[in-house]
């Protein structure tokens, strides 16, 4: 073969290996998956982890919401130590990554100050994890003390929801309570939503901590740590009295029009 016909070949094969990898990078999915506290989150997580294609982040804008707040959670120091304060690294990070697999991104709507930009938003497939807030109260309550409507993220969630929407994204509603009660169905309804193929190892995970775990872990995920798949099906909802009773009335419209939209399984 002539030099110049190297070099077409060489120039030819080069072509194909760009095309190759544009449409790599294309056929991988972001996902930024939105919830309050206490609401199937890191199970979830733990869920997509599972799958070989996968990589996870949790919820990278915690330190950022922390900072710009000065709210006193538990281990706000370590927390702030190990990600970054500016929304605007932690979204550069968030749209490059790594390109070779899918990206699982688990975001608490609380996060998500008003200082925070949206426009990225568009770039990513947004799906929002309801449950009742009856079940989130209570399941809130057991471990700490009476939440404001603000602490279990239900205004933030619709919020963003609506923002999502008002930028022409497509949206994504999932429900917790219908997982723990049809693991397989929901999920693969979800993957079939996402476009992805389906993996039957999203049903169970080791174990014990995990490596992409945030450091807050050890304070809030000690349930999970014990779990290898998602728990049983939800029982009656829970009689709610006092104060309780008070935020799931304002939460519970919000719920109710999200839920509106919610996968069917």
């Amino acid at each position: 073969m002539s030099r110049l016909g190297e070099r077409t070949l060489l120039i030819g094969l080069f072509r194909y290996s760009a095309y190759l990898l544009i449409e790599m990078k294309e056929s991988f999915v972001k996902i930024a998956m939105w919830s309050g506290p206490r609401n199937l989150s890191t199970a979830l997580m733990y869920s997509f982890a599972s799958r070989a294609d996968t990589r996870v982040v949790d919820e990278p804008f915690y330190a950022a919401y922390l900072a710009q707040t000065g709210l006193p959670h538990p281990m706000r120091d370590e927390v702030i130590a190990s990600q970054s304060v500016d929304p605007k690294t932690v979204i550069k990070t968030l749209l490059e990554g790594d390109p070779s697999g899918h990206h699982y991104q688990k975001h608490m709507t609380q996060h998500m100050l008003p200082t925070i930009e949206r426009d990225w938003l568009t770039k990513v497939n947004n799906v929002f994890l309801i449950r009742h807030p009856a079940r989130v109260l209570v399941s809130w309550a057991n471990k700490h003390d009476t939440p404001s409507l603000a602490d279990i993220g239900f205004e933030q969630q619709l919020e963003i929801f609506e923002q999502v929407v008002a930028l022409g994204k497509g949206v994504i509603v999932i429900d917790a309570s219908d997982i723990r009660a049809h693991p397989e169905p929901s999920l693969r309804a979800l993957c079939a939503v996402l476009e992805l193929e389906w993996d039957a190892a999203m049903l169970s995970w080791d174990v014990g901590p995990k490596p992409f775990d945030g450091v807050w872990a050890k304070h809030w995920y000690d349930a999970v740590h014990r779990s290898s798949g998602f728990a049983s099906a939800e029982g009656d909802l829970p009689e709610l009295r006092g104060e309780l009773a008070l935020i799931n009335e304002k939460a519970l419209p919000l719920y109710e029009r999200l839920a509106a939209h919610k996968v069917s399984i």
